[in-house]
């Protein structure tokens, strides 16, 4: 990066800068002849003799040629005006694109940055430099050369014409000023929206920084930086629109503004002139307020407000410069490579004279040695703080080592560019960074290294691509499409996204997450308009299943759900609708707040019941949540109410039993909380056998009565169509089970799959299930998921990609023991690449092929694990001890 402020303007916008100069010098003319051609009105055509005047090749006589000099003034205001509107603007969209190539630059200096930086600076500190304070530094860049130009010019061709023709300026008039109080707010409005649109923009981005931040180790790991700088590209670019849109309104403003102020002369000196004309003004009076009108101190106070601006524009890009410039970044020419493409074979890893330091110093490897033969498995044993975890690190290209160097197929690593590197070898770490997309996104991530080929837009959405293609080239952001597909299927061993799920299926069964992606997938939901194949295949089970599921004995364990019968597994209110809401109208509380639902419940009798059940609910839920502060897990576990919702309905109870009255507003209000119930969840015995009643009741006469223009609002439950916002689960069964039968359910889901089993349906339906499970949410940093899940989601992201050399240091530290064993077991018995794997517990140090022990940052013993065996006093310390 440029190391001044000014160095960086001229590199990147002295085109542009030069344009904006020649515009400012050819305003001048029209702002001189504009001050010059007050004279001639008063002088030539008020005060003239010898009429009528030749005039562009016409005979004007004196009124005919007052209008037409005023004409010209007006004229000339206009374009004056224009001159300004344009040049802002200009200047204002040359700022923004320096300010969206400066955030780019900066952000993918991030890329770059040593890893060990976040270790003593936190990423926190990048975040307002990025999104804030470079705004004013960008902002500076469009008024680095007009500001100066514009003002100092307005200002010397001011004072040239004064001393030529000894005029004297005023103050401005105030005719327009009640037009412009009632315009201007309103064009103002519509600016404040878009700033509060770019606010949200800004913290965006300001997360995804803080993610990047977060996750530097996997973007390195798996090479996905190209991925990101696309993505971020796109979200400046929304960014920049918007922000370009503020500057035609903010500017368009402005020149109206300037426009209806210097309207004024206009009506001065045609109107006024012709008063003067008559006899009924004097031209004293007239000179007078024409001569208030001008005011010579605006561009001296621009031109100082400029300096201010100037010197707060250096000092905030130097500090930038600083921040982002750490020692040991990445050199530009290794990141952003191409690492597309099928694997290659297996290749030898060699640490040569290796020699290490942490952040205070300490040498933690010292001229380490380690030949590791390509297709075997090594695993790396030793105490935490011998050196193991950072060999981990410098034999995956995360960290350089401070001497010596690591040889990939017999090549220093160093010399390498990062995409090949990456695409040959993958490290997944004891600490688990996911990103907040689905597990599917963090599933894919690491084949996320070049967009592919999209040619399935059409002129219009083409057009538009090339349209932000080439502003990004213009402002050196990232040209990728964000939009693209992203993923390198060769690399995951598919030809096309159809035949991805095969892979990953493999991979789930090889880090044991099946399991969980069929409970994901049951609890997920599929939109039936996007996934006709698992609507028409939810359809067939559900078919199969019906017979089985109407036995008796299984009652107790599923209830299926019946027009005619109320369901104690679904909320009051899809009982109500017998059906899920779509969309705000009946969504949430406002079922129970809508006028069409409330009086439907008034004409059953059912409102006054449901009003005194909401009651009946807040009081037992104040009751069992009285002593708990507001953010004790039990909120989340076990409540429906929030703390704050808790809070305001005692102070409303307490109101109540001091003899407050019911408004319709709080009666609603408690309907709708009773609304939320399921009687066999929440157990509050609030729902009896009467309102269950009502509730069936209430439900046939909302269905006969609901008008259409509120019946898409409800995806009724009905046997013979799927409904997308039920679980697959729901869908598959038309009905709910009942929570909390053990063992029982166990047996009732084993029969399930024995009948989907003859059938024929149990192999498809779980790939179908599957297939949903990877698009359950993640959650921020993979909140949603336990914390093993992600751990084995991070392996199963470094597999899917299969690499030659697949380095893991630690990454099961949190899984059972006999967890951890069977994944060992899986992974060895692949034989398509190398593994090197840091151990924690030694004992799983005999299931490879040889072993190496790291103590003092040197090589204690390596070799065989079998020729070694229990002779080794060094490998048998490990082996022996969990």
């Amino acid at each position: 990066m440029q190391k001044s402020l000014f160095s960086f303007i001229l590199k990147f916008s002295l085109k542009q800068q030069i344009i904006i100069l020649a515009l400012t010098g050819l305003s001048f003319p029209f702002l001189y002849y504009s001050l010059d051609l007050p004279k001639q009105i008063i002088n030539e055509a008020i005060q003239g003799k010898d009429f009528p005047k030749e005039f562009l090749g016409y005979s004007l006589g004196q009124i005919e040629y007052l209008a037409a000099l005023s004409g010209i003034f007006l004229a000339l205001v206009f374009i004056n005006g224009w001159f300004k509107y344009f040049i802002n603007v200009y200047k204002g969209r040359v700022g923004e694109r320096m300010l969206r190539r400066l955030r780019y630059d900066l952000y993918g200096r991030i890329l770059r940055f040593p890893l060990f930086y976040f270790r003593r600076t936190p990423p926190g500190q990048l975040i307002p430099i990025i999104t804030s304070e470079v705004e004013n530094v960008g902002g500076f860049v469009g008024d680095s050369f007009a500001v100066p130009a514009f003002q100092g010019g307005t200002l010397l061709t001011i004072l040239v014409f004064m001393c030529m023709q000894d005029p004297i300026l005023g103050a401005a008039a105030i005719a327009l000023y009640p037009f412009q109080i009632y315009v201007i707010p309103k064009l103002q409005r519509k600016v404040n929206n878009l700033s509060k649109q770019r606010i949200r923009l800004v913290r965006d981005l300001s997360d995804r920084i803080n993610e990047t931040a977060l996750s530097l180790r996997e973007i390195r790991a798996h090479g996905t930086d190209r991925y990101h700088l696309a993505d971020f590209s796109a979200r400046l670019s929304k960014n920049y629109w918007i922000r370009f849109e503020i500057y035609k309104w903010k500017f368009f403003v402005k020149f109206l503004n300037n426009f209806l102020a210097q309207l004024t002369p206009f009506f001065f000196y045609s109107i006024g002139g012709y008063l003067v004309i008559k006899g009924n003004l004097s031209i004293g009076a007239l000179l007078a307020v024409i001569a208030a009108y001008k005011d010579l101190n605006a561009p001296w106070r621009e031109l100082l407000d400029f300096y201010q601006q100037m010197e707060d524009a250096r000092i905030k890009y130097q500090q930038v410069i600083e921040q982002f410039n750490p020692a040991g970044m990445l050199v530009s020419e290794r990141a952003g490579t191409d690492g597309q493409g099928e694997p290659s074979a297996p290749e030898p890893l060699a640490a040569v004279g290796v020699t290490s330091f942490d952040d205070n110093g300490t040498r933690v490897l010292d001229g380490l040695n380690l030949e590791i033969p390509a297709g075997t498995s090594m695993a790396i044993l030793g105490p935490y703080n011998g050196g193991k975890h950072e060999l981990a690190q410098i034999l995956s290209g995360l960290v350089e080592p401070q001497s010596g160097c690591v040889q990939l197929g017999g090549v220093d690593m160093a010399d390498l560019p990062l995409g090949q590197l990456n695409r040959r070898l993958a490290y997944v770490g004891s600490e688990t960074i996911l990103a907040s997309g689905t597990v599917f996104d963090n599933l894919i991530y690491g084949l996320q290294v070049q967009p592919q080929a999209n040619d399935l837009l059409d002129q219009a959405a083409r057009l538009q691509r090339e349209r932000e293609r080439a502003e990004a080239e213009m402002t050196g952001n990232s040209p990728d499409d964000i939009e693209s597909d992203w993923i390198d299927y060769p690399a995951a061993g598919a030809e096309a996204r159809s035949d991805l799920l095969v892979q990953i299926i493999q991979i789930l069964r090889d880090t044991e997450l099946l399991p969980e992606m069929r409970e994901y997938g049951l609890r997920g939901r599929a939109d039936p308009v996007e996934r006709p194949d698992i609507a028409e295949l939810v359809l067939e089970v559900r078919k199969v299943l019906r017979a089985p599921l109407s036995q008796p004995k299984l009652r107790a364990y599923v209830e299926l759900f019946d027009k005619d019968s109320f369901n104690n597994q679904a909320s009051l209110a899809e009982n109500l609708l017998f059906g899920a809401p779509v969309g705000p109208v009946f969504q949430g509380d406002a079922l129970g707040k809508h006028p069409f639902v409330l009086s439907i419940l008034k004409e059953i009798g059912l409102y006054p019941v449901l009003v005194e059940a909401g009651r009946e609910t807040a009081r037992q839920m104040i009751e069992i949540f009285k002593d708990l502060p507001a953010g004790h897990e039990f909120y989340n576990r076990f409540s429906f109410i929030s703390a704050e919702e808790l809070t305001e309905l005692n102070e409303l109870e307490s109101k109540l039993a001091r003899g407050g009255a019911l408004s319709a507003t709080i009666e609603a209000n408690y309907i709708a909380l009773a609304l939320r119930l399921v009687p066999t969840r929440h157990r509050l015995d609030v729902v009896d056998d009467d309102l269950r009643a009502g509730i069936v009741k209430a439900r046939h006469r909302l269905g006969e009565t609901l008008p259409e223009t509120l019946q898409p609002s409800v995806e009724f439950f009905n046997i013979e169509r799927y409904n997308g916002a039920l679980t697959l689960l729901d869908n598959m069964l038309f009905g709910r089970l009942a929570p909390g039968q053990g063992g029982a359910e166990s047996r009732m889901r084993q029969m399930i799959r024995d009948e989907l089993e003859k059938a024929d349906l149990l192999g498809p339906l779980l790939e179908k299930i599957i297939d949903v499970g990877l698009h359950y949410p993640a959650g921020v940093a993979g909140g949603n998921l336990s914390p093993s899940v992600r751990q084995r989601l991070a392996l199963a992201r470094a597999l899917i990609k299969r690499p030659n050399i697949l380095v893991l240091d630690d990454p099961l530290a949190s899984q059972e023991t006999a967890l951890q064993t069977k994944m060992v077991a899986n992974l060895l018995a692949r034989s398509d690449m190398t593994i090197i794997w840091v151990l924690q517990r030694g004992s799983l140090a005999r299931s490879f092929e040889r072993a190496a022990v790291i103590e003092e940052g040197r090589v204690l013993e390596e070799g065989d694990i079998k020729s070694l065996g229990e002779a080794s006093s060094h490998l048998s310390k490990y082996l022996n001890a969990d």
